[in-house]
């Protein structure tokens, strides 16, 4: 896969358009003020409330959306995804320009069908591989979060070099963004974040701490072995790769996580994680995911309510708030 960096790529094919930002949160504020700060003009669309205040306090111009897009070039959908068929079905849909650019975070929309644009806008995706804070940190720290780029829809021909632009200005080209497809972001995307890095990690935490307090051990050495270390590790990982961290440790570390590691996260666990890939292939999941958001979420609530009420987080919440790390 072919990597952008600074060199690779221009601003101005942004030059002389306006940038709408639609949602003013997490990722919303990061890329909207990392844009200005790199020359852009930047205005943002926002129900009345929180957003629309905080916004307005950093100095941006902020209006409804439908306003906001039909003043807009190019509009930067950044708000939650499930709550963008519904915004762009009432306030984007009929207000796009012909030749427009239409910018996603993630294909999830796109690529379920969920969001079909007409077909004389560009449809692209920038979709940075960082939490909204991170990239705004990044940026101010003059480096950048890397991103993936896509481009679903074509229309005026530049729809690459805009995406490219857009990366540039968010301060992703700084660190490297990698050209992928709808398709393949919001399938490897949300595969990940299943069977690993939410879903797998908050049961491998789970049962490792489950397992040391069964076997007598007090809760709170637990809670340090099976959750609070695991950030040094990642961390480790996240700098230096899984060689580097095992350097790292100890030799009696590396042994035992080697020789163990894999009789305890085996073949089935690869087998189960396959299975939940199929299911996000196949639109089963999205399927699912829609009708409980559409019923009201009740079964994401009884499962957020499980994790809450788990001795870990029990034990946790005591232990970060003796440590300073947890307020209140």
């Amino acid at each position: 896969m072919k990597m952008y960096f600074e060199s690779d790529t221009s601003l101005d094919v942004l030059k002389g358009r306006k940038i709408a930002v639609i949602g003013y949160g997490s990722q919303g504020r990061a890329q909207a003020l990392n844009l200005r700060d790199s020359g852009m003009d930047v205005v943002i669309g926002a129900r009345k409330g929180r957003s629309w205040e905080m916004a307005s306090k950093e100095g941006f111009d902020v209006y409804p959306v439908d306003e906001a897009v039909k003043m807009s070039d190019v509009i930067m959908l950044l708000i939650p995804d499930m709550a963008q068929p519904q915004v762009y079905e009432k306030s984007i849909k009929n207000n796009l320009k012909e030749g427009a650019v239409l910018d996603f975070a993630h294909g999830f929309n796109i690529h379920f069908g969920l969001i079909k644009p007409p077909e004389n806008v560009d449809v692209i995706m920038v979709a940075p591989k960082s939490p909204g804070p991170r990239v705004r940190e990044k940026f101010l720290e003059g480096f950048g979060a890397p991103a993936l780029i896509a481009v679903h829809q074509d229309y005026s021909g530049n729809a690459k070099d805009v995406a490219l632009a857009l990366a540039k200005g968010i301060g992703a080209t700084r660190a490297g963004v990698i050209e992928t497809t709808f398709k393949d972001e919001t399938e490897s995307d949300l595969i990940g974040e299943q069977t690993v890095l939410v879903g797998g990690l908050i049961q491998l935490i789970k049962y490792g701490f489950e397992v040391l307090v069964e076997l007598g051990y007090p809760p709170e050495l637990a809670y340090f072995e099976a959750c609070n270390e695991a950030k040094l590790i990642m961390d480790l990982i996240y700098e230096k790769g899984l060689t580097g961290m095992l350097r790292a440790v100890s030799d009696t570390a590396k042994y035992g996580g080697l020789a163990v590691g894999p009789k305890v996260v085996d073949e089935q666990v690869k087998e189960n994680m396959k299975m939940a890939a199929e299911k996000v292939r196949s639109g089963e999941f999205a399927n699912e995911w829609l009708r409980e958001y559409q019923e009201g979420g009740a079964k994401l609530m009884e499962m957020m309510k499980s994790v809450e009420e788990h001795p870990l987080e029990k034990v946790g919440r005591e232990i970060r708030k003796l440590s300073g790390l947890e307020k209140g």
